[in-house]
């Protein structure tokens, strides 16, 4: 019979060897197992980027995984905090998910699972917050630790150090993580000559925020994949064609929830990503004779910014930002691009301290036309608008079909992050900024300032013109 010491020599040189190999350790330390195809293949892929030997932060390993239900998610994150913790002496990680009672009731009580079953279980200690070892003398530097995160304190993410060793950073139903969340942690992840393995899991239930952006904007830092509930055995087939029938196959809700697909527009996202992407590509001429307008969203907060939008016809062709200005810098600053753009029209937010800037620039001599957002709406939208604000939106919505913009991440975050709803008279309304920033964004303050050049049509002053009215939309 073997001895004790004997199996720990043994479990010792099996880790050692499964040190760069996860889809060899989970067949190991849970004899028989089988894992499924896509958990397969991604266990394989992260093991042969460790073979690489690539250790710096420029290659660390980062996967993200959009999947429809009852994939199997939770069980290929158990797999890896054991693997990771296992293979690699003093790994450190840190676990999150989109709310905590997700985090508690499921990512780790799946962890709990797994854990008992492992072979390695006596090397480490299970508490309802970490993992970690069982050796007193190491368990502070050698472990995982379960973490809600928090907008107020970011600490924990901050604090991911572990130079020459192994990092380990698990997202779990990702698409809800805020993207400030997002930044601290790929801040920190900076330790040279360090295995770090970022992952991020979730149903793409958002068309904004940082999970999107792993499959869009920041596609070339990560390794994606989107696994379709169809795909995978196991799976409840009765019901989803139940989803099918109801939702129908293309529908946003069959695409999030079976299809691992983001939306094509968030629930209640009000202009679409897929808009504002292509937007962002697109290159346009502009027409001879087409409208200049120069549009000034004034800043209220301290965290806000002033923005002045330039815009000529599709083509928005600057936006210019200041912060910490008073209304007598601002309007000098407007004062100043009007005299060098000539714009046919300049309309100013004249709310509030906005007011102080359209008198200002009035009194410089220029023709300034004043946008109350909170306004009625246009006769025409009076009955399907709640005010002037989300009318303007609306226009400007239907003029990125075919517009030209800048690549300005200011910008294409406040175009997609805005959500919508209606009154009780069923009329189309904006999100507050208010309840914006309770979702950790930022006041859209350059898409409000592009938003006000749509306030009314506008033609060009000079008759010499080829005169060619301003469109919102693509005919």
């Amino acid at each position: 019979m073997i001895s004790s010491p004997e199996i720990q020599s043994y479990l010792i040189k099996k880790a050692h060897d499964y040190r760069h190999n996860p889809l060899g350790f989970v067949k190991f330390a849970w004899d028989g197992i089988d894992p499924r195809t896509w958990q397969e293949e991604i266990l394989i892929e992260i093991g042969d980027k460790l073979k690489s030997g690539e250790l710096n932060t420029h290659s660390a390993i980062q996967e993200a995984v959009a999947s429809g239900h009852g994939i199997g998610k939770s069980c290929l994150v158990s797999w890896l905090i054991m693997w990771a913790i296992t293979t690699e002496a003093d790994t450190k990680g840190v676990v999150t998910a989109n709310t905590e009672n997700q985090l508690k009731t499921k990512t780790w009580a799946e962890l709990a699972k797994w854990y008992q079953s492992c072979r390695y279980k006596s090397w480490f200690k299970f508490t309802a917050t970490a993992l970690f070892s069982s050796d007193q003398e190491r368990e502070r530097k050698w472990r995982i630790d379960m973490i809600p995160w928090s907008e107020r304190n970011t600490e924990s993410f901050a604090g991911l150090h572990n130079e020459g060793r192994r990092i380990l950073v698990v997202f779990d139903e990702a698409s809800a993580i805020p993207d400030v969340i997002w930044e601290v942690t790929e801040g920190a992840l900076t330790d040279e000559s360090t295995e770090i393995i970022w992952v991020a899991f979730g149903n793409p239930t958002r068309n904004t925020g940082r999970f999107r952006e792993c499959f869009g904007r920041f596609k070339h830092r990560w390794s994606r994949r989107q696994v379709d509930s169809r795909t995978v055995p196991g799976i409840n087939k009765k019901q989803i064609k139940q989803w099918a029938d109801d939702y129908g196959d293309d529908s946003d809700f069959f695409r999030v929830r079976v299809k691992g697909e983001f939306p094509r527009s968030g629930s209640r996202q009000f202009i679409s990503a897929e808009d504002v992407e292509e937007a962002r590509v697109r290159k346009v001429d502009v027409p001879f004779g087409t409208a200049k307008v120069i549009s000034v969203d004034v800043a209220r907060f301290g965290d806000d910014q002033s923005v002045i939008a330039l815009r000529h016809g599709r083509k928005l062709e600057e936006l210019i930002k200041f912060r910490g200005l008073d209304t007598m810098q601002l309007s000098a600053e407007v004062g100043q691009v009007i005299a060098k753009a000539k714009p046919d029209a300049v309309f100013v937010d004249g709310v509030g301290v906005g007011g102080g800037v359209v008198d200002r620039l009035r009194q410089l001599g220029h023709d300034i036309i004043d946008v109350n957002a909170g306004s009625s709406p246009d006769k025409e939208n009076k009955e399907t608008h709640l005010n002037k604000r989300v009318e303007m939106w609306d226009r400007m919505r239907q003029w990125l079909k075919g517009a030209d913009i800048p690549d300005d991440k200011d910008l294409l975050d406040d175009f997609i992050g805005i959500e919508y709803g209606f009154d009780n008279k069923m009329r189309l309304q904006l999100e507050k900024k208010e309840d914006m920033k309770k979702r950790g964004l930022s006041s859209p303050d350059c898409a409000d300032a592009v938003s006000l050049g749509f306030y009314a049509h506008v033609m060009p002053k000079s008759e010499e013109y080829s005169l060619e009215p301003e469109v919102y939309y693509d005919s």
